[in-house]
């Protein structure tokens, strides 16, 4: 498989595939195909499309392949950002924000992903409820905003405010902290919690995360009659 990440800020992923070959995809973000890319949906397994359910994605699969020769086909981002393209190998597991995976080869494996401690589920933002890839293959993943990336050392930390963390690879760790002081909680209009990410691991930061959007922009929006 050969891919072409184009066109930000509202990016587009072109995967030019090999016959055989397949791509899968988990909310039906395929934008354009050529006429030989076969579609199947499949739940692969009652179990696991209970655990993409509940990590934020569709509880089914779909499932592009190349007959007959050569295909082509694209996946778009839902939301202003960039796409990367990460290597997934049975060493090298990530870790992903909730809705955060778009489609990938067909070695790769989408499963939820709990949190260890009670802390980081309940007041991370995305941290409780995470996506987990695993297997062998490309992943491409969606970042909300601009994407800026860290490669931390073995007990190197970032604090991260709530929903700016996209990716980490499985090695990280993180760990929800208050903020000090309680004027600071009350007025500092940073929210109570920050998110602790300690390597070793490379970890993506989104500038832009959807939930925030959102909150600058609820109150414009006239509720009123």
């Amino acid at each position: 498989m050969q891919y072409q990440i184009i066109g930000e800020p509202m990016p587009v992923v072109v995967c030019n595939l090999q016959n055989g070959e397949s791509m899968i995809t988990e909310k039906g973000s395929m934008c354009w195909m050529s006429p030989n890319m076969q579609m199947e949906t499949s739940a692969g397994g009652v179990g696991k499309a209970f655990g993409r359910m509940f990590s934020g994605d569709s509880m089914f699969q779909n499932i592009y392949t190349a007959i007959n020769g050569e295909g082509m086909i694209s996946f778009a981002s839902s939301f202003p950002g960039s796409i990367r393209a990460i290597q997934i190998t049975p060493e090298h597991p990530i870790i992903v924000q909730k809705s955060g995976f778009l489609a990938s080869e067909r070695g790769v494996q989408l499963s939820v992903y709990f949190q260890k401690k009670l802390g980081a589920g309940f007041f991370g933002g995305e941290g409780f409820v995470m996506q987990q890839l695993t297997g062998n293959g490309i992943a491409f993943i969606e970042i909300d905003g601009y994407a800026v990336e860290y490669n931390l050392q073995p007990g190197q930390s970032l604090l991260v405010d709530t929903g700016n963390l996209a990716m980490m690879d499985a090695t990280c760790k993180i760990d929800i902290e208050s903020v000090k002081g309680l004027k600071n909680k009350l007025l500092g209009g940073e929210g109570f919690f920050n998110t602790r990410v300690t390597g070793p691991g490379r970890v993506i930061l989104q500038t832009m995360p959807i939930n925030g959007v959102a909150a600058a922009l609820t109150p414009f929006f006239n509720t009123g009659s």
